[in-house]
């Protein structure tokens, strides 16, 4: 049986922000953005603001009503990846196999490091290691799944380990709400509710796995394997790099969009930028995404087969725009675009040609764009930008809303 240990660093912003200045410590801090460029939410809490009722993508008006003596600072993201890093070579001292979740939470197989201990000692000595060395706290959970080890962490917090054994689950964990199950989102739990009156992680277990194949599809079957404990899914390496399935670039505008012109100057943007990261992968994309957030946050998304294999931002903008104007209703301002290149295949496949496009055309963009790209890696992203992109964009341009989490490919 696998003993898998789920590492989360507890209130993880504000822990490194209250490390790093002491006058903090004992008050209420919340991490959050900037609101003069909509990014105004909290985006990491500490104890003392999580217990006066702060919560996470809270505005930062919202949690300065409900805490007055909140005292709130911005993110520093080079911070966190530090810590995260240095953290993460902690775990590595015990295990090879450290699969990162986010900034803040990894799981570590140590099956094979019983020099080290049992499980449980391990996962002592990590939490006592990284307060000593650190100065920030993890709370840890202990199971021979990733699904259970990872419920573990989440159950006792902060600076603390919860073990859950298999001769405990039906005591300590099916009375728990399906939602605490990983994956079991508002959306899943409340049709679990609805249709099919299922409440507790227990109810999920016990239900029949053909009624929800008909709810959910084949997610329905990996909940109930999860809710039963069946999770085959191994840790990964330390090394190990998720295959890429898409590229894509998003960003929330300074001010809102109210035409397509305003979206499309947007989407042209961002295409520079994934077509840039199709070309550092070696990948050409055959379909587009574009998702748009309005103005009360709702977001639409909408997806399309392109004619032909493309790493063009052109060609990707304007796939973007097609699907904008045909299927988007503007019934309200949208806040954040973003576009996306999925369904991705290697450069170097063989395209099929058909009578209905200029590949000739297509050829002439792909070398121009090809030439566009040397420039911009010798003299930089600004060296060469398309002319309707030289005003305002509504765009932040300080790279705020650039995150780049560990464990996964740069993209």
């Amino acid at each position: 049986m696998k003993t898998i240990l789920h590492a989360d660093l507890n209130s993880f912003y504000a822990s490194v922000e209250i490390m790093q200045h002491p006058e903090l410590k004992h008050k209420p801090v919340a991490v959050c953005g900037a609101t003069e460029t909509r990014h105004g939410i909290i985006l990491a809490k500490s104890q003392l603001a999580k217990e006066a009722g702060i919560k996470t993508a809270m505005t930062n008006i919202e949690a300065k009503c409900l805490c007055p003596d909140l005292i709130m600072v911005p993110p520093h993201y080079d911070e966190y990846l530090k810590y995260s890093h240095l953290t993460r070579q902690i775990y590595e001292r015990y295990t090879d196999l450290v699969e990162p979740y986010g900034m803040d939470e990894c799981w570590l197989d140590v099956t094979h490091s019983r020099i080290y201990g049992s499980g449980r000692e391990i996962a002592e000595e990590i939490r006592q290691t990284v307060k000593s060395e650190l100065g920030l706290t993890v709370s840890i959970g202990i199971s021979f799944t990733k699904i259970f080890a990872k419920l573990g962490s989440d159950m006792k917090k902060p600076d603390a380990i919860t073990e859950l054994p298999p001769d405990v689950i039906p005591k300590i964990v099916y009375p728990l709400p399906v939602s605490n199950l990983l994956y079991v989102g508002p959306a899943t739990a409340a049709k679990l509710r609805n249709y099919a009156g299922i409440s507790t992680i227990g109810q999920l277990a016990h239900a029949r796995p053909d009624m929800l194949k008909d709810l959910l599809g084949i997610n329905g079957i990996k909940l109930w394997e999860f809710a039963n404990g069946i999770d085959n899914a191994r840790v990964k390496h330390k090394h190990y790099i998720a295959p890429i399935k898409s590229i894509g670039r998003g960003i929330t505008c300074t001010e809102d969009l109210h035409t397509d012109e305003d979206v499309w100057k947007v989407m042209l943007a961002l295409s520079q930028d994934v077509g840039h990261k199709l070309r550092l992968q070696h990948v050409m994309a055959t379909g587009v995404q574009i998702s748009l957030r309005e103005k009360s946050l709702l977001t639409r998304q909408y997806q399309e087969h392109l004619p032909f294999p493309t790493q063009s931002p052109k060609y990707l903008a304007q796939a973007g725009k097609k699907l904008l104007v045909e299927k988007y209703p503007w019934s309200a301002p949208i806040r954040a675009v973003t576009i996306r290149a999925i369904n991705l295949i290697p450069d170097t496949t063989p395209q099929q040609l058909d009578l209905f496009t200029d590949f000739e055309n297509v050829d002439k963009q792909e070398k121009a764009e090809a030439a566009i790209e040397t420039i911009r890696r010798r003299f930089g992203k600004r060296a060469i930008v398309p002319a309707c992109l030289m005003g305002d964009l509504k765009m932040p341009d300080d790279g705020r809303d650039e995150v780049i989490l560990p464990g996964m490919l740069y993209i």
